[in-house]
């Protein structure tokens, strides 16, 4: 009967799972990120994407809201340069429930029991997003995040949001003294 329980709860998590997206941050501890106040993007390096204009353009949206949000403005003369990076993959899970058993009780009734394996294929997508020193082309900062990926065109604005705000959060670092 314990079992039957956590039966909710084990779907609830691997829902849970499913839904958020998976967050890491680096950058180079020697930089002052109290100096940047404005960004741009690198042109050349977006173009580059293999992923359609339309996602390149929601990416780019999301982040200029999260960055005006922050406090930083778009210009024509940046301090800090932006640029992004897309994989794409498939997440296979696979739930093994295979088992067969016979057994006998009082009076001789025998049970017999059989259970199936669930593949799962989810896409999964990583977002990188770098910030680079306008003057020295260095790279002062990378963010990255993966998650599954929606063909709904519906939703696909919102996980796109929801990608770069989760990795938007880790900029500026928060630098341990």
């Amino acid at each position: 009967m314990k079992s039957l329980k956590l039966i909710p709860l084990f779907m609830l998590f691997v829902l849970a799972s499913c839904g958020s997206v998976r967050v890491n941050a680096d950058y180079d501890k020697k930089v002052n990120f109290d100096q940047y106040k404005t960004y741009a993007y690198i042109k050349a390096n977006i173009d580059k994407v293999e992923i359609s204009d339309l996602d390149k353009k929601r990416i780019l949206r999301s982040i200029d809201e999260t960055m005006t949000a922050k406090g930083f403005t778009k210009s024509e003369n940046p301090q800090m340069l932006v640029s992004i990076f897309t994989k794409e993959s498939e997440r296979v899970d696979v739930y093994n429930n295979n088992m067969w058993g016979m057994g006998f009780g009082w009076g001789w009734n025998p049970w017999w029991g059989m259970g199936m394996n669930t593949v799962s294929v989810t896409p999964e997508g990583t977002l990188f997003i770098d910030f680079f020193d306008a003057k020295t082309k260095d790279m002062i900062w990378q963010g990255e995040g993966s998650g599954y990926l929606t063909k709904n065109t519906d939703k696909k604005d919102a996980r796109i949001k929801e990608f770069v705000a989760k990795i938007l959060e880790q900029y500026p670092p928060v630098l341990k003294k």
